[in-house]
Parts: structure tokens; C-alpha cells; sequence
């Protein structure tokens, strides 16, 4: 099977997840990275489908959106729960990720200078969610028994998180623990240690 290719900016941003569930699963991944000033001539963003990236191409199949992308793997490599049931929870909480996702790019990008202290004391309610889902799993992933692609988009974006804010999970014992076991895998742990992968910043902007 020829490697999948992912076409992004030279940053973990949106592609972190994907990344992460391709080396867990075994899955080679060529990486084209684009500069800022390619982006800015707009020849590849008007070949996206709505303007953004990251682009992903399985053989012929070519995608866009970064969750959509995600659920086109979780079908593929045996991570959208074992059920229509597990899927459609899954969706749900991957849903809650994005929701997440979406506020820290916004701090990111546009409040990080005079936002973070409010964007950080409001975190808990939103974190406390996943911890209450969480409970109710003995697994210690999101949903069912076997990782999902929801796990490997909430734990990028925890690691993200770990880096705005070391304490941010402490009071968090389900995403604490969901943090370590993820690490742990050995796939996931050879890709998180790698050089090619800590180099890359999380952000565009230099500010994580």
C-alpha cells in the first residue's frame, strides 16, 4: 500500500492528531510541507476545497478538513468503535474535541496576549465533561474498549494543552490517565521522541 500524504504548514497544528494515529497504526506518512509565502500566492489554497488545509491523500481519494480526515481513518484502520452505537459517541465527543480545538486556536491566534489567564480559568468546565464521560468508561478511552480517532484528536490536543499550561490536567484524573496510556503505546512513544517531530512547533504564530 503506498504511504499516505499529508500537505500542511510545517507545524504539528491540525496535523498532530493525524500523525499520531498513522504511527500508531503502522501507517507511513510522506509530509509535504508549505511555506507561508507558497500559501500566500493562493495557486494551492484554490485547488482546496474550501481554501484550507490540512490535505490528505489516500491513493486517489483526496481530503480536506482535518476531522473528516480523521473519520475516514478510524474507518480505515478499525478505530470508530466496534457498532453504530460507538460510533455515533464517538462522533459526539469528537465533536466536544473540535469545540475545544476551535476556542484554543482562537486563543492562539487572536487572544494569547491578553486572554490567557480568563481562557484558562474557564478550562476546567470544559475539561470536567470529558472527565464525567470518562467515568463511565473502565477502558480509559472516550468510548468501548479500543481506541478511536476521537482519543487521538482529545489526546493531541491535551498535549497541547500540557505545554499552555503544565497543571492544566491535575485535577483531571481520566485525561491525566489518558495522557499516559497514549504515551505509552510504543508507536505513539517512538513518534513523540522522535527529533523530526519535537522540532516542529504546535503553532504558526511561535506562541504554544
Amino acid at each position: 500500500m503506498p504511504p499516505y500524504t499529508a500537505t500542511y504548514f510545517s507545524v504539528k497544528g491540525r496535523l498532530g492528531a493525524i500523525k499520531i494515529m498513522l504511527a500508531d497504526k503502522g501507517q507511513e506518512l510522506k509530509e509535504v510541507h508549505v511555506t507561508m509565502e507558497e500559501w500566500q500566492k493562493g495557486d494551492l489554497k484554490a485547488t482546496c476545497v474550501f481554501g484550507q488545509m490540512p490535505k490528505l491523500e489516500d491513493g486517489d481519494l483526496v481530503l480536506f478538513q482535518s476531522n473528516a480526515i480523521l473519520r475516514h481513518l478510524g474507518r480505515s484502520h478499525g478505530a470508530y468503535g466496534k457498532d453504530n452505537r460507538e460510533a455515533s459517541l464517538i462522533d459526539m465527543m469528537n465533536d466536544g474535541v473540535e469545540d475545544l480545538r476551535s476556542k484554543y486556536i482562537k486563543l492562539i491566534y487572536q487572544e494569547y496576549d491578553t486572554g490567557k489567564e480568563a481562557y484558562l480559568k474557564d478550562l476546567p468546565n470544559i475539561l470536567c465533561k470529558f472527565e464525567t464521560f470518562m467515568a463511565k468508561s473502565n477502558s480509559g478511552f472516550l468510548v468501548g474498549k479500543e481506541v478511536s480517532f476521537a482519543d487521538y484528536n482529545l489526546f493531541d490536543l491535551m498535549l497541547n494543552h500540557l505545554v499552555l499550561c503544565p497543571k492544566s490536567l491535575d485535577n483531571f484524573p481520566k485525561l491525566s490517565d489518558l495522557v499516559k496510556k497514549m504515551s505509552a503505546r510504543p508507536k505513539i512513544r517512538a513518534l513523540l521522541d522522535s527529533e523530526a517531530f519535537k522540532k516542529i512547533p504546535i503553532n504558526g504564530n511561535g506562541k504554544q
